[in-house]
């Protein structure tokens, strides 16, 4: 349980650390769409992956010191 809290933690706040290098970087090019989805909106989910990835993290922690 341990080991896959901390690859999932690592893993998904590396894809929203992506996601977020993604938008910044295509609203720098002055583009305010990729495909279908808006930058804002790409930022807003990378945001929540690194979050989620975090607490996933913390999970691992707090579960770490208990065993």
């Amino acid at each position: 349980m341990n080991t896959n809290l901390l690859r999932g933690g690592q893993s998904v706040g590396l894809l929203g650390i992506l996601l977020m290098v993604i938008a910044v970087v295509a609203r720098l090019a002055g583009r305010f769409m990729l495909g279908n989805i808006q930058t804002g909106t790409l930022l807003v989910a990378g945001i929540g992956a690194v979050v989620i990835g975090c607490f996933l993290l913390l999970w691992f922690i707090a579960d770490r010191g208990r065993g």
